[in-house]
Parts: C-alpha cells; structure tokens; sequence
C-alpha cells in the first residue's frame, strides 16, 4: 500500500514537472519574429558617492541589437522601437537593501540585423537614491559602514531592461548587468 502511494506521488511529481517545463517555455518564447540583444561595455566597477558624485551617469554602454529569428524576418515591421529601460539592483555582498527600482522613457529605432544602437546617456542611480539605504549608512556621520555587512562598501548589480516593440506590435525586452561597488571617498569612480 505505501509503495504504491510513493508511485502515485512520484506520478503526480512528474506530471507537475512536465507542465511547469512546458509553461515555462511558452512564457520565454513570444511571437516576435526578431530578438532584442541588450548587452553592455561597462567603464566604471567602482562609484564614489563623496560629493553626490555624477560619475553614475558614466558606467558604461549598453549595446543593443535586433536578431532576426528565421531568414523570412525581414521589412518595416521588424524595426524595433525601444522606449523605455527600467533599472532595479540585486545585492552581491549578503546585504538585502537596495535602492527602489525605476523607469524611464528613451526613444530608439533599430533596424534588424543592423549594427545595432548605443544607449549610453542613461542612469544606474537616481539622485535622491544616495541619500537613502544602503548608501546613506555609508556616510561618515552614519557610521561610514552598510549595517547588514559591516563593510564600507556595498556591492551589487545594477540590472538594466530594455524594453521595446516591433513595427509590427510585438513586444520584446532583454537586459544585462553591471557589476557595481558603491562607496564614500574611496578614491574616486574607477
């Protein structure tokens, strides 16, 4: 009697399994006929934050192509139109506060297979950001040092999506990451 209660568990696991694989795969394939390649060309690993620094506005590029899926995406209605990147942070030191994510409009048109499109007059911090956890508790009259980590330095990626459409209205998006230390008067932005 148990063993066959164990199969009829087992059983039931599987067919789980194979519907949550299934789902899953319909949810990362859309019916765009071009794919959005967002990657990045970071310059900076380090931002000062001493003085609000502005260096955050200089961390890098993000490159961004359209790939055609099959040989038959071609024309007017697989330009894609980006018009918005979004930024939100994971913690990479152990700590958990991070900045509230946020949104903002760009305007690009972006041919597919082109060479593709730079975004690089973008934020990775907003201003009021730097005076809010985690980076406030860095500043020397709030100890210098995050509380979660006990370092004077917090460490996270900064995770940028781009978002656009096709000509044709099909949505697609991708994102990358940039590798960040945030400190206060610790030499500078590098």
């Amino acid at each position: 009697m148990r063993s066959r209660r164990k199969l009829m568990i087992a059983g039931a696991a599987l067919l789980a399994a194979l519907a949550s694989a299934s789902c899953s795969s319909e949810l990362t394939n859309n019916s765009a006929p071009v794919e959005l390649v967002v990657t990045n060309t970071q310059n900076l690993s380090q931002i000062d934050l001493f003085g609000g620094s502005r260096c955050g506005e200089n961390v890098g590029t993000i490159n961004v192509r359209v790939l055609p899926k099959n040989d038959a995406a071609t024309g007017t209605f697989t330009q894609v139109r980006i018009t918005r990147y979004s930024v939100s942070y994971q913690r990479t030191d152990g700590g958990t506060l991070v900045p509230a994510p946020f949104v903002r409009s760009t305007d690009a048109l972006i041919d597919v297979g082109g060479t593709g499109s730079n975004l690089s007059d973008f934020l990775v911090v907003q201003g009021d950001a730097l005076l809010q956890a985690p980076f406030a508790a860095l500043l020397p009259n709030n100890g210098g040092r995050d509380p979660e980590t006990g370092r004077p330095v917090v460490t996270m990626d900064v995770i940028v999506q781009v978002f656009g459409q096709t000509l044709g209205g099909e949505n697609v998006y991708d994102a990358t990451r940039f590798p960040l230390d945030f400190c206060y008067d610790c030499g500078g932005c590098s």
